[in-house]
């Protein structure tokens, strides 16, 4: 069983993919229209780049309300993914029960809701436990999806 566990991450690694950052400059023009949009009335904190199982993504980091906020595009500049910092006493009474599930004796920290194509699939904790570090993730239903290390 370890064995095919270990196999698994090697073939899982290459779809891990690695954030760069670049300059706003650096920005294909769809994805500069995309992020002077998404960005009215934010800060802007920076940009990154990576590739992502062939595909190439670009994010920009937002402070938003006095929140973090980040955005997630491919390269004509359609929305892929939002990451939204939200409070946890905020959120439904079942995702809230479903993270501190999750978190058991850890301590949740940050808390976000999770948009793809628009769509709110998900909403995922930062959790520290004994110092280690974990993600918790519930769907909006509240009921676990993942928890990474």
């Amino acid at each position: 069983m370890k064995l095919a566990a270990l196999a698994l991450l090697v073939i899982a690694a290459p779809a891990v993919a690695q954030e760069r950052p670049v300059k706003q400059s650096e920005l294909p023009p769809a994805v500069a229209r995309t992020v002077a949009t998404v960005s009215q009335g934010a800060t802007v904190r920076g940009f990154s780049r990576e590739v992502e199982n062939g595909q190439t993504l670009y994010e920009v980091e937002l402070r938003v309300n006095g929140h973090g906020k980040d955005v997630t595009m491919d390269s004509t500049g359609a929305v892929v993914e939002v990451e939204e910092e939200v409070a946890l006493a905020s959120l439904p009474a079942a995702v809230q029960a479903g993270l501190r599930t999750g978190a058991g004796a850890g301590t949740i920290g940050t808390v976000e809701s999770l948009t793809k194509h628009g769509q709110l699939v998900a909403y995922e904790a930062h959790v520290v436990t004994a110092g280690n570090r974990s993600e918790v993730q519930v769907g909006p239903d509240g009921k676990p999806l993942a928890q990474r290390q």
